[in-house]
């Protein structure tokens, strides 16, 4: 079978190579498609790429004959009709290339030992007529709430993971922490690293010596209630696994409120909530369209409750809105 030519479509623009090879050939492994490359089989506009080549509009691929394609994987079971409502009314913002949802506490994103029910599974529910299924673009850990944003197309995506992994995306939290952190703003620089433990896998602080990722958190005290609890805003400016959890309980000595797994019995107080009280409350990033996208999302019931309880006087909700 000869090589054929293929057209980078309009919503493919800003796809890796790879990763546009894993859509349209998910047959094709890492290694065959880099000796591929490797070998001059695969071009782009003529000319030799890399696997992380970034593709425009309208640019010719050369595809060489392709390994036989498995069978398709089972179908994916359908999504209840009590789950997709659900799914609707978290929607904070939705248009052609994004879906924002506000995601409720204790629902994980994604499958993994003894998780059956989680939103991955569900996105079918949101594709309101679209050909593809939407995409996860970033995490929320299943205890956190808030802001999750959705691709509804490879290009959107493209470009959604692009303004995430260079810092485009501006991520505010909110916590409450027990105790009031010293001080009262700044930034964390903490590097971090991935553990075992009798509970699973954990994050921890980097030990001297010890080669962690670079995690980075600015914070201030919104404010604090006789000294017991804190509010917190935090924005990361990486994204690692609990790194906000980690920084609060570790650098500033504040675990989150229910927080048991990194703040231990500290991270409980007696009367209030022990579910964990951190939410992504607002994102702002360049909309793959152009123009920038803001959405915020509303507190969970049990944060709403504590914030209440406290006597702090949160500000309303903006609707989410796309300027030009």
């Amino acid at each position: 079978m000869p090589a054929t030519l293929a057209t980078v479509a309009a919503d493919e623009a800003d796809l890796r190579l790879d990763r546009w090879f894993r859509r349209h050939h998910p047959q094709l492994t890492q290694g065959a498609l880099q000796k591929m490359l490797r070998t001059g089989q695969i071009k782009v506009d003529g000319k030799r790429a890399e696997t992380n080549t970034r593709l425009l509009a309208g640019q010719q691929i050369r595809v060489p004959p392709m390994p036989e394609a498995p069978p398709p994987p089972p179908d994916r079971p359908a999504v209840s009709e009590r789950d997709a409502a659900m799914l609707e009314r978290l929607i904070l913002y939705r248009d052609d290339s994004v879906i924002a949802l506000n995601k409720p506490h204790g629902l994980p994103v994604q499958g993994g030992p003894n998780i059956d029910r989680h939103l991955d599974g569900m996105l079918d529910a949101l594709r309101f007529g679209a050909e593809d299924r939407p995409r996860l673009v970033h995490r929320l850990d299943r205890d956190t709430s808030g802001v999750l944003l959705l691709a509804r197309s490879a290009g959107a995506a493209a470009k959604l993971a692009s303004a995430f992994r260079g810092r485009d995306a501006k991520k505010t939290y909110w916590a409450l922490v027990v105790g009031r952190p010293h001080p009262l703003a700044g930034r964390i620089n903490m590097p971090l690293a991935r553990q075992g433990g009798p509970r699973g896998e954990r994050t921890a602080p980097a030990e001297e010596g010890e080669e962690g990722a670079h995690a980075i958190t600015d914070f201030q005290v919104v404010d604090n209630a006789r000294k017991h609890v804190s509010w917190l805003e935090m924005y990361p400016l990486t994204g690692r696994t609990h790194q906000l959890r980690v920084h609060a309980a570790a650098a500033l000595k504040t675990p989150i409120l229910g927080d048991g797994k990194y703040g231990g019995a500290a991270a409980h107080l007696e009367g209030m909530s022990n579910l964990l009280h951190l939410h992504a409350r607002s994102i702002e990033l360049p909309h793959p369209e152009g123009g920038t996208l803001s959405v915020s999302a509303p507190l969970p019931p049990h944060m709403n409750e504590s914030f209440e309880f406290l006597g702090f006087d949160r500000p309303r909700t903006p609707p989410a809105r796309r300027t030009r």
